[in-house]
Parts: structure tokens; C-alpha cells; sequence
């Protein structure tokens, strides 16, 4: 469930009152505070993570007869992104900690790659350094064949970050937000922090670029290519505005960015913390069952955002582990599997994807259940949570 209290309420309500609701003030506060998070100057708030994937790809003129290079463990907007712009999602295979595999990246790489989206698993960042020394190798850079402005100023493969899961994490030291080109942020109803839909753009381009001219640009194209939004238009004198690209309606409304303001000034402070409390606590229990594989939280200066608890049950097939499921919620307890793989889905299936291609992604998928975390679960409801998985275990495979 998402985290409300009487502090969110009155967000909302101050916006309902204020008479404003669609893109104004709530919105620019909510850019403020995930850039202050991440220690980033341009973000730009939008409609959902995929809109953020979408308008990222198409900025760098990714379009028909490119390829984009995504993992097979994520969810299918990562890939559909890069479908629905008329490029090519060219799917590789991960690593045992559910993060795409750099190797891999290197092996499919063409003339026609324009881009990598790593996906933070669970909030767990993918290996950055490695994937930029792939697309920064001589070799690679020699094969990147540059057909927009954009593509001819970075010189090189884009690295953009699917970090719907990361908002809060860090990897060697830096927040997610500082780890590739352009970075997005989901604000879906399940996530860390949410505005009931939505999502965030967070843009880290090399000197090359004047970044203040991109994020301008960036937000003419969710918005139609309007020079003036909606808030601006309605100032004295200011109805007058042009369309000076072709973009997008992706905009996000002030009345949603309200949900995410409130909950953003607590993050750090307070649902954070309280989601680590969760995360532990499985850690220190599961930690006892040899059967029991434990996701990554925190390594050296790495750490993940505790969004979800991804557990493995070791030596389990496929079928035992459904058995499983279907015994936790039969105990009331609600889990999940992240993710079912890519070219296990029809519409991948039928672009000629194979799950037996993608050996590590189908073995972490047939041991996965994705464990409850949120800042409400009380010490005493993880432990119900812990008895249930560890009865529905021995019932199955004991």
C-alpha cells in the first residue's frame, strides 16, 4: 500500500484548493526536491517512467532501424519504450544479481546500437562503470555510426538509466541520478515514492552539451512542443505561445505531484529508513535457511533502495516455486515475482526472443518471490511474512 498520512493530505488538498491542478507549482517543488535527492541540477517531471524512457530516446533521435540494448530482467516498459519509437529492443541476458550482464552488452553490440538501459533491480544498480566501459571502449566507439545532432555531440552509445526501482540508491558512493546520461524515476503507486502515476527525468550529460538548453528542450517535447505550459498561459498577457517541435503530452499534473511532494521530504528522514528496517529484518531471519538466496542490500558503498525483498529459494524448479506462492497467500500474505522475463511473454516470443537464450534471467525467475516492503510493516507482520515463506517451503519441498 501507498504511504499516506495527514501530511499528504493536506498537500493534495492545498492544491485541490488552490485552484491549480494541472502542471504549476507542485510540479516545479517535486523537480526541486528529486534533484536535491540526487544531487542533480535539471529534472524534469513526467506522466510515467516509460513516458521518461520515451521522450529520453526520442531526444536522441532513436527511431526507426536503431537498437537499443535492454535486459531480459525487467518489466516490459523498458523494452516497449524503445518498440513503440520504431527501433529495435535487442534483449541480453543478466547477472546472478538480476542486473544486465556488461559481457553481454559487448557481444550485441552494432553499428546500429544507439543506446543501453541497465534496470535497478529491486533498487540494486546495475554495474555503471562496467557498462560505461563497454560503450567508451575504442572498438565500440568506432562502431557507433552518429545520424543526429545529438548522437555526433555524445560521440558514443547513450547509457540510460531505467531506475524506476532506485530512487535513494547509491552505487560506489553516488545516488542514482549520477550514474548514467540521463537517468529515469518511477512514481508508480507501488514505488518508493509515488505521485500515483508518474515518473522523472534526470539528465547527467557530458560538458559537451548545455545542459540548460537540453532540459529546455526536454520540456517543450512533453508538452507538445508548447513554449508556455498551461500555468505560464494563464498569467497576465501570457496566452500567447508556439509549437516549435513535435512532442509529446507527458506532463505531469500539480494535484499528483502533491501526492509525491509530501512524500519526498520524508524519504531520507523517515520511509527510507523504515523500508531498510524491512529489509534487514528478512536478512537477519532467512540469513538461518541454507535454501534461502539473499538479494544484495548493501556492499561497501553500495546500497540498494529497499524497494522490493527479491528472494530465492535454492535447488526449487519453476513449479515448486508457484506451489509455494499459492501456499504464502493462502496464509494472507500478498508477494510477487520480479519479473517474469521478457522473451518469456508472447509479444517477445513472437519478435523471436527465446527464454532458453537467457539462461541467468530464467533461473532467477524460477526461484524468485518478491517479498513485501513498505514503511507500515509493523516488526511483528515481517515475521508473519517470514513464517509463512519458511511453512509454504517445507510443505513443498519437505
Amino acid at each position: 500500500p501507498p504511504y499516506i498520512d495527514d501530511d499528504l493530505v493536506k498537500e493534495v488538498t492545498d492544491s485541490l484548493n488552490s485552484g491549480w491542478i494541472t502542471t504549476g507549482p507542485k510540479v516545479k517543488q517535486l523537480e526541486e526536491e528529486v534533484g536535491r535527492l540526487c544531487g542533480m541540477k535539471h529534472v524534469v517531471a513526467v506522466n510515467s517512467a516509460t513516458s521518461g524512457l520515451m521522450v529520453a530516446l526520442k531526444w536522441f533521435g532513436v527511431g526507426p532501424g536503431d537498437e537499443v540494448i535492454v535486459p531480459a530482467y525487467t518489466y516490459s516498459a523498458t523494452a516497449l519504450a524503445v518498440y513503440h519509437l520504431g527501433a529495435r529492443p535487442v534483449i541480453v541476458d543478466v547477472k546472478d544479481d538480476f542486473t544486465i550482464d556488461p559481457e553481454k552488452i559487448f557481444e550485441a553490440i552494432t553499428g546500429r546500437t544507439k543506446a543501453i538501459i541497465p534496470v535497478d533491480v529491486a533498487g540494486w544498480p546495475a554495474d555503471y562503470d562496467a557498462v560505461y566501459n563497454v560503450v567508451r571502449d575504442k572498438n565500440i566507439v568506432s562502431k557507433f555510426l552518429p545520424d543526429t545532432l545529438e548522437q555526433k555531440k555524445l560521440g558514443r552509445i547513450l547509457v540510460l538509466s531505467d531506475a524506476a526501482h532506485s530512487i535513494g540508491a547509491t552505487y560506489k558512493g553516488k545516488p542514482t541520478g549520477q550514474l548514467a546520461d540521463i537517468t529515469v524515476f518511477s512514481f508508480h503507486a507501488v514505488k518508493d515514492v509515488t505521485t500515483a502515476k508518474g515518473g522523472a527525468l534526470v539528465l547527467n550529460l557530458p560538458e559537451v552539451f548545455n545542459e540548460n538548453d537540453e532540459h529546455r528542450k526536454f520540456r517543450l517535447m512533453i508538452l507538445n512542443g508548447q513554449t508556455k505550459d498551461a500555468y505560464t498561459k494563464s498569467k497576465a498577457g501570457g496566452w500567447k505561445y508556439d509549437i516549435v517541435l513535435p512532442g509529446f503530452k507527458m506532463n505531469m499534473p500539480d494535484v499528483l505531484a502533491a501526492i509525491g511532494l509530501s512524500q519526498i521530504k520524508k524519504y531520507r528522514g523517515s520511509l527510507l529508513p523504515e523500508r531498510k528496517r524491512v529489509a534487514f529484518q528478512y536478512e537477519k531471519e532467512f540469513s538461518k535457511y541454507l535454501w534461502a538466496i539473499l538479494p544484495p542490500l548493501c556492499n561497501g558503498d553500495s546500497e540498494t533502495s529497499y524497494h522490493i525483498y527479491p528472494l530465492r529459494i535454492n535447488g526449487i524448479n519453476e513449479e515448486q516455486r508457484d506451489k509455494i506462492i499459492d501456499l504464502i497467500t493462502a496464509k494472507k500474505v500478498s508477494v510477487n515475482v520480479h519479473f517474469i522475463p521478457l522473451p518469456m511473454l508472447s509479444f517477445f516470443k513472437s519478435l523471436g526472443y527465446d527464454i532458453i537464450n537467457y539462461p541467468v534471467a530464467y533461473k532467477n525467475y524460477a526461484c524468485e518471490i518478491s517479498l513485501p516492503i513498505y514503511p507500515q510493516l509493523s516488526s511483528k507482520q515481517v515475521s508473519l511474512v517470514i513464517d509463512a515463506v519458511v511453512n509454504s517451503y517445507n510443505s513443498v519441498v519437505k
